[in-house]
Parts: C-alpha cells; structure tokens; sequence
C-alpha cells in the first residue's frame, strides 16, 4: 500500500445551512421565473418548475405555500433593484437640474437605468422584461400587482413632468404615462415582431435603440399631448 492510498481523504467543507438554502431558494426562483416569462402564471406548475430547479416539489410548497406566492416573490424580488435604480436616477436627474429640466431628459433618467439592465444579454433579466410586460398586460389581476410593485416610482416620474410643466393638465399627463408604459411593455416583451416588419433592420433586443427612440418619440409626444 503506497503513502497516496493511506493518506485520508479530505472532505470538502460543508456549506452552512442558511447558505444552501439561498442558493436553493435563487435557484428555484430563477427557474420559475424563466417559466412563468414563457407560459404565463397559468401555464406553469409546481412541478414544473420543481423539475426546471432540480428539487423536490414539496420543498417548493415548504419555501412558499403555494404557486401565487411563488409568482410574487419572483415578480417583486427584481421589481426592488429596478425601483432603485430609477429612483435613484430621477432624484439625481432632478438634484443636477432643478428647474433646467427637460421632457426628455426626464423621459431618458426613468427608462434608461431599465433599459441598461436589459441590454446586458443577462438572459434573467432578459426573462424578467418578459414577464413585466405580460403582466401588465393582463386585465385580470395584472394592474393590481403592477399598482403594488411599481406605482411609487411612477409617482415619482410623473412628478417630475408636472414639475417640468406645471401648466399641463394632469390628466393629459396621465394619458402621456398610459401611451409610454404600452410602448415600454411592448417593447420588453421582445415578441421579434419588429424584425419581421422591418427585414432584420430593427431587432427587439436592441434595448439601447429602443430606449433612444422611445426618448425621442416621447419627447415630442408630450409637447403634442400638452396642447390638445
């Protein structure tokens, strides 16, 4: 018998409990957020995504009950980090500018940190985007979970507008809002429809584009919106 095959072997250390489970819960989240972005909240379940995770289905009723409180925690747990990063930007936008603010500067400080986050090719982020716009699409029960995981931040951009243009109606800033969040769901829902239309000439997953023309649009949209 050689030294090699006497020696003990080492065993690697284990990980402490509370670190398994957070890789375990990230796990399972990152799955079902992958499925619900494809099949919708009804298209997925348990087991499914029990299977997508590599774990037990039980483990899944253990960590959330049920699949309604899965769907929120993966709708809320990247709805924060976004929510940061544009209040963030708006407060900064508004601190540098104060009263020398502009439409579209106002526009790029709420869009642009969304867009940057998209326009990594993290296919996670990539498969929240989806998932953000298919429910905000959805009549049922899509407004009251974007009205809870998103609502302040959008208080805080409208704000901002009504700042920049005391003299224009609220409600026609309302309707600005409405028309802008259609086109940024739309847009985030990267359907490929606009390859197609356009012959490969635009592709929707040029989040830096989209986001430029989305300024640019907008901006004018508003001064339109503002006088009728």
């Amino acid at each position: 018998m050689t030294a090699t095959e006497t020696r003990p072997r080492l065993k690697a250390p284990t990980k402490p409990k509370a670190q398994r489970r957070e890789e375990t819960t990230t796990r399972i989240l990152d799955a079902a957020e992958a499925l619900f972005a494809r099949h919708g909240l009804h298209g997925v379940t348990l087991k499914a995504v029990a299977k997508e995770a590599n774990v037990d289905t039980a483990l899944l009723h253990y960590y959330f009950d049920d699949k309604n409180r899965l769907f929120s925690t993966v709708f809320g747990r990247r709805a924060e980090v976004v929510n940061r990063l544009r209040l963030d930007s708006l407060d900064r936008y508004e601190a540098e500018h104060g009263d020398a603010m502009t439409i579209g500067g106002a526009i790029d400080a709420f869009l642009r940190p969304l867009f940057l986050l998209f326009d990594e090719d993290n296919k996670a982020w990539l498969n929240y985007a989806a998932l953000v716009a298919q429910v905000n699409n959805t009549p049922v029960w899509g407004g009251d979970t974007m009205h809870q995981h998103f609502d302040p931040v959008i208080d805080r951009f409208i704000g901002v507008l009504k700042r920049i243009a005391p003299d224009t109606p609220p409600r026609q800033i309302y309707w600005f809002y409405h028309l802008l969040s259609g086109a940024l769901t739309l847009s985030l829902a990267q359907t490929g429809r606009i390859d197609v239309l356009s012959g490969g000439l635009c592709k929707s997953s040029e989040m830096g584009a989209i986001c430029d023309a989305m300024e640019a649009v907008f901006t004018g949209g508003f001064e339109a919106i503002r006088r009728t």
